[in-house]
């Protein structure tokens, strides 16, 4: 588990890309559906209670959020989507910077996809995969709420997904988590440690 992880800090938000930090360095986003456990995700893996805000309400987030972990190294939590009771207005504002961020950021090394192991491959999540094949951009997913479901259920899902992504024209791995057991996180620093080039 790599300490380093630990100091992450929010940056800013923003509602567009060029209100985005300066375009250096690496950055990793956090991209998944309003309810799959995204900012769960990212507060189990810094070790934090509080890093991404964790609503009752799926699709609290509507912006960019920035995170820094050092000078040269940054996380990104995109907007959750599919979920969120929002006007059709806000969604397609919504794709628009999403879609401009995922094709102007220069420093994006690899996309992490939160997806909840019990409905895993959602339209958003094919729609990710695929623009990941498109840009030739590493992707990791993790398969969360793997406490709900027993073990070997939770492996059957990996596996059946790994079938599925096989054939895919991207680099792509994938992973059981679960944010409540704090399981899988050692996995996860290390596909971080990898992307972000980081020795321990």
């Amino acid at each position: 588990m790599n300490p380093v992880y630990h100091q992450a800090k929010f940056m800013l938000s923003a509602s567009k890309v060029s209100e985005a930090p300066e375009d250096q360095g690496k950055e990793i986003a956090f991209a998944g559906r309003s309810n799959a456990g995204k900012s769960s995700a990212l507060n189990t893996l810094t070790r934090q209670n509080a890093l991404a805000r964790i609503s009752k309400t799926p699709g609290r987030t509507q912006l960019l959020n920035f995170f820094e972990i050092d000078e040269q190294r940054k996380f990104v939590d995109l907007p959750g989507y599919g979920y969120a009771k929002v006007p059709l207005s806000v969604k397609k504002q919504w794709h628009k910077m999403m879609e401009s961020y995922l094709h102007q950021r220069t420093s994006l090394c690899g996309i992490i996809l939160v997806t909840d192991v019990r409905h895993p491959l959602t339209d958003f999540d094919v729609q990710m995969i695929e623009w990941c094949e498109y840009t030739k951009l590493p992707l990791h997913m993790l398969l969360t709420k793997a406490d709900k479901l027993n073990y070997g259920a939770a492996k059957n899902t990996l596996l059946k997904v790994q079938r599925e992504l096989q054939d895919r024209d991207v680099e792509i791995s994938l992973q059981l988590f679960s944010s409540l057991k704090k399981t899988g996180i050692d996995e996860i620093h290390e596909v971080l440690d990898q992307w972000f080039e980081l020795t321990a």
